[in-house]
């Protein structure tokens, strides 16, 4: 990571175009933002207003038809796979509804995946797993497997996989969507402590009551950002 303060994410004139047959689909018009270190921003919209491209963009999981994305003051549009891949896996710690977990691996084992992928040694992936997994308050769950633990608990090694290489930011797709509202509150407040330590997080939701944790709250219409609040 580079210095603490100032832009970590800016975008300039962010398109996303998709043939489809003889006709061109816009998902994203124009998209141009600043998101600082240290933000805690919500993108809201509903289903086809384009927060789901924004977010691959924003994760470098695809790239734009036109328009420019820096991260970390570096020029990521113009990248190769294998360099996106190398700025996913240190710069951005992804959480997603389905929680995504190896069902065979221990909670252990699932947190240090990233790890194993920037060729970290064995012994620090081992530390730096738990002590992942101690921040999200499982580090007595750590040689459990899924099918041993509760949705909230897949959901918590999900952010400890997500946090375990110190990225520059955590992005979450409908994080709490899969769980009860109690267990979603548990992980929202968890997100909030996350963000009180020095974390940047971009939540994508529907949902007002989840935005209603952040900080800031971007509402995309048709492929463009409508409303720009911030709402603490």
């Amino acid at each position: 990571m580079s210095n603490q303060n100032g832009t970590l994410i800016r975008t300039e004139g962010l398109w996303k175009s998709y043939e489809i047959g003889a006709e061109e689909i816009h998902a994203l018009r124009g998209v141009s933002l600043e998101i600082q270190r240290n933000e805690y921003v919500a993108i809201m919209g509903p289903s086809g207003s384009g927060k789901s491209t924004l977010m691959n963009l924003i994760g470098c999981l695809d790239t734009p038809s036109r328009g420019e994305y820096w991260l970390n003051g570096q020029s990521v549009s113009e990248l190769s796979d294998d360099e996106l891949a190398h700025i996913r896996n240190k710069e951005i710690g992804f959480v997603f509804q389905t929680f995504n977990l190896l069902a065979r691996a221990t909670a252990l084992q699932n947190v240090e995946l990233p790890l194993i992928y920037s060729g970290t040694s064995p012994a620090r992936r081992l530390e730096m797993a738990q002590e992942a997994l101690a921040r999200v308050d499982l580090a007595d769950r750590i040689d459990h497997r899924p099918n041993q633990l509760s949705g909230g608990q897949h959901q918590r090694v999900a952010i400890a996989r997500a946090l375990v290489n110190r990225p520059s930011i955590i992005l979450a797709d409908e994080p709490t969507g899969n769980l009860d509202s109690t267990t979603g509150s548990e992980i929202l407040a968890l997100f909030d402590r996350l963000y009180q330590e020095g974390n940047t997080l971009i939540l994508v939701t529907h949902d007002q009551s989840v935005a209603g944790h952040a900080h800031r709250i971007l509402t995309l219409e048709d492929g463009a950002i409508r409303r720009d609040e911030r709402i603490k």
